[in-house]
């Protein structure tokens, strides 16, 4: 089994972090040849208390000049990476079937040297799920999958699966992206090999973003941001905000 390095940004998440870490347990680690680390990017509450339970590294931000990028922060945490698959996820990510979810991941990865990264199917949590959100991400992963076979390279941020050496080809994230740096990242591994939509891989989040701000707001936001990162190569937002 290619090891797998499962690589979770972090800052303030003491709410979901547990959730998200407990789903890794010592068989489905031992199972995949897995090794958990967490990034944080300068958390005040009990995320790194929570972090410290269930991880095998983490890596602290602390440089206090500037405010750490989740793509800052997940770079770090790929610095200290071992894995030949790095998995990126969001503190407030689930995984329903999880055994299949890396089998899944490992036959693909094992079967193609020459794709580069994985983009998965995602949905808001069944026990947190409305009309609404059935029908914006039913159009979303449509989107996604739509541009990744049209061979632009799109992935979510929610979950982003890449191969090691690919990903440190590409010199890894945009550190100066608040915003669109997923996007970004899936454009440049696009020219390193393929990149695919793979609809049995799927992966649930919190709403939490979607109930605050609205999905018009979002969507608009996800838009100009990864036109300006396409356009200007620098995001309209200069600070992603913190939902909690």
């Amino acid at each position: 089994m290619p090891k797998i390095s499962v690589i979770i940004p972090t800052r303030n998440e003491e709410k979901l972090l547990g959730g998200c870490l407990k789903q890794f347990t010592p068989e489905i680690e031992q199972r995949f040849g897995m090794e958990i680390i967490v990034s944080d990017g300068g958390s005040t509450d009990t995320t790194l208390v929570i972090a410290a339970k269930h991880t095998d590294q983490i890596a602290k931000h602390s440089d206090t000049s500037h405010r750490q990028t989740i793509a800052e922060g997940r770079n770090k945490g790929a610095e200290l990476a071992s894995g030949e698959i790095l998995i990126f996820l969001n503190a407030d990510t689930r995984i329903p079937n999880i055994s299949h979810f890396f089998e899944r991941i490992v036959q693909r990865m094992s079967a193609n040297t020459k794709l580069s990264a994985l983009a998965v199917k995602v949905q808001i949590l069944p026990e947190e799920r409305k009309l609404s959100d059935i029908l914006f991400h039913g159009f979303f992963n449509q989107y996604v999958h739509v541009l990744n076979v049209l061979g632009m390279g799109m992935g979510r941020g929610e979950c982003q699966i890449v191969r090691a050496s690919t990903f440190h080809a590409v010199q890894g994230y945009d550190p100066t992206l608040a915003a669109g740096e997923d996007f970004e990242l899936y454009k440049r591994l696009r020219s390193f090999g393929k990149v695919k939509y793979d609809w049995q891989l799927l992966v649930y989040e919190s709403p939490r973003r979607y109930r605050k701000y609205g999905y018009l707001r979002v969507y608009f936001d996800w838009i100009k941001n990864g036109l300006s990162v396409l356009l200007r190569k620098k995001s309209v937002s200069e600070v992603w905000e913190e939902v909690r």
